[in-house]
């Protein structure tokens, strides 16, 4: 009875007791989600780990959490770096292998950004904004940069402020986890804290 009431629902009879109008999402979405379009096909989603990708031959393998191994391609993978071995990611199955390639965390430090070496340039010298310069946040190593140069002219009380402004972004490089870090200042390119 539960399949026939989620086969009926899903395809757009009417629920119980309520009446369904068109472009109202039906109350289990998530359901629903699993089902559509993929279902259609046989894909089924799914995690896994990036195991390696081989730029010669162009095609690489993700370890899937169902023990077997799956072949992707450049045009299945969804992020905008490189695969890299070690990567966790969320992906579709169909027919052995592995489309619509989303990552959804790195393994032991697959950013090109390290956390720790943007830790220290903030300590040593993040009044020069080097550890914005390191991360890619161009403007504001500039602006750390201009403001510590310009500041020793007014007494060193505006390189002061950068200097505590580079420690606290070391304390929060140095408390923020391996993905968070990665997510927040390397994908997403935050600037200040």
């Amino acid at each position: 009875m539960t399949a026939a009431f989620l086969q009926t629902s899903c395809e757009g009879g009417n629920l119980p007791h309520q009446k369904r109008r068109e472009n109202t999402p039906l109350p289990f979405g998530p359901a629903r989600a699993k089902l559509s379009p993929g279902h259609n096909r046989g894909d089924v989603t799914m995690q896994g780990k990036v195991l390696g990708f081989n730029t010669n031959s162009a095609e690489g393998m993700i370890s899937a959490e169902d023990g077997r191994r799956y072949a992707f391609t450049p045009a299945d993978w969804r992020h905008r770096s490189p695969p890299q071995s070690g990567q966790r990611v969320d992906f579709e199955a169909q027919d052995g292998r592995a489309t619509g390639i989303y990552v959804t965390g790195g393994g032991a430090m697959t950013a090109d950004k390290n956390r720790f070496v943007a830790a220290l340039l903030a300590f040593f010298l993040g009044t020069l904004g080097l550890h914005k310069f390191y991360l890619g946040q161009v403007r504001a190593g500039i602006i750390m940069l201009c403001v510590a140069v310009f500041g020793s002219i007014l007494f060193g009380v505006p390189t002061a402020i950068i200097a505590v402004i580079a420690l606290i972004e070391c304390i929060i490089y140095l408390a923020t986890p391996d993905e968070a870090f990665e997510r927040k200042y390397v994908e997403g390119h935050t600037a200040w804290f």
